[in-house]
């Protein structure tokens, strides 16, 4: 990882040892792999790591007094939830070396997506009296890296989160949103992201009964996958490159998108579905709703 241009001095890599982040698992601890395949949002992250500074030399290094207090931070964030947040804070002591043992958990409510976990040795107060060269600032990072881990990267379901969004700019009381992000040759799996609102206590139980669910669970799930295939069909046919003739990657938004629109209406052309859509928009929504066979539990 290349480190950034900072205004100020900073200490040399070797100052802090740091092992990689460990998945604690039912049998132990794993490192922490590049994916998980099979994750899904009911499943928390138990993370470890050990950390090591040698706090002489980052002091001395960095033209800081010996006193200068530091701190280990760990951050996470989701791109999937879009969320983030401070995971852990251990305070640096005095001595010579420091060590900061890092154990927490991660909800899996509130991930998705690509997990990026940044730590970082920091100052923890303010210098009135530094120099110019010298770290000043109550957060001035000394040191930093960063391990990503992609959940459900390469899963069959369809990617999805239960997160609140009160902690998002998603209206409070939405029940769901489907993220759509990136061209049509992005890789469907990076691209989607069904986000279902941990508020609306029906939609997230229906999703947490998914695999065995009750009649109004079914009607549920059928309003959510309505909905989302009405917002990938308008999606696609918003796009002036979304044609039967275009040839897109295996996997890609592109092709899963096209797959959708031949399944729903077969025998159409894309050209021919676009006109309908532009002229008669209430009488297409109809369509859709009878394609998608809606409420048929």
């Amino acid at each position: 990882m290349s480190r950034r241009v900072l205004p100020y001095r900073v200490p040399t890599e070797d100052v802090v040892s740091a092992e990689s982040w460990r998945l604690v698992v039912d049998d132990g601890e794993v490192p922490l792999p590049e994916a998980m395949p099979d994750w899904d949002y009911q499943l928390d992250l138990l993370l470890r790591r050990t950390v090591r500074v040698d706090l002489e030399r980052a002091r001395r290094q960095s033209g800081l007094p010996d006193d200068a207090p530091m701190v280990l931070s760990a951050v996470w964030t989701a791109t999937g939830s879009n969320l983030s947040g401070p995971a852990q804070q251990i305070p640096m002591p005095a001595d010579a070396t420091g060590v900061a043992e890092f154990d927490f958990r991660l909800r899996g409510a509130d991930l998705g997506g690509l997990l990026l976990l940044d730590t970082a040795l920091l100052l923890a107060e303010r210098r009135v009296d530094a120099r110019p060269s010298t770290p000043r600032r109550a957060g001035s990072v000394l040191w930093s890296d960063r391990q990503t881990l992609r959940l459900q990267g390469d899963a069959p379901q369809f990617p999805m989160a239960v997160i609140d969004f009160a902690r998002t700019s998603f209206p409070d009381d939405a029940a769901w949103h489907l993220q759509i992000s990136g061209g049509l040759d992005s890789a469907t799996m990076g691209s989607l992201l069904l986000l279902v609102n941990e508020r609306n206590s029906a939609t997230a139980s229906a999703f947490q009964k998914a695999s065995k669910p009750g009649p109004v669970d079914r009607i549920v799930l059928s309003a959510v996958y309505a909905d989302a295939a009405r917002i990938m069909v308008e999606h696609a046919l918003n796009q002036d490159d979304f044609t039967e003739d275009t040839d897109f990657p295996d996997g890609s938004l592109g092709a899963t998108l096209l797959n959708l629109v031949e399944q729903l209406f077969p025998g159409q052309s894309i050209t021919d579905i676009r006109l309908r859509r532009q002229q008669s928009p209430a009488l297409f929504a109809s369509d859709l709703q009878a394609a998608v066979k809606i409420f048929k539990v």
